[in-house]
């Protein structure tokens, strides 16, 4: 699953760069004064910042989602862990006494 979102985020990012590189590029050679053309790469420029930030953001959540699931994960396994050295002390316990009980008193 991160694997995907990872993926789809490059994917994201390799979109918005070429959207970047073709606007400047057709500003560079569009027919149009200089003023528009800078009004326009302010434009593109705040799309793209709200874009990243949006980018960011989600990135930002699956991240925490990625965490969350991560300390899931090592709760439960904890939770076995401790089941199991409980079961093996309790396993200890009772060889010690059934040992204790075959030995013969020393007298």
């Amino acid at each position: 699953m991160a694997d995907e979102r990872g993926t789809s985020a490059a994917v994201f990012l390799a979109f918005l760069s070429g959207a970047a590189m073709g606007a400047v590029a057709a500003l560079l050679l569009a027919p149009q004064s200089g003023s528009e053309s800078r009004d326009q790469l302010r434009g593109y420029a705040r799309r793209a910042e709200n874009d990243l930030r949006d980018l960011a953001g989600r990135a930002g959540e699956a991240f925490e989602e990625v965490v969350d699931q991560g300390k899931e994960f090592v709760e439960t396994k904890r939770s076995v862990l401790q089941e199991a050295f409980d079961a093996g002390r309790e396993a200890v316990k009772r060889e010690r006494g059934r040992i204790h009980d075959e030995r013969p008193d020393r007298g």
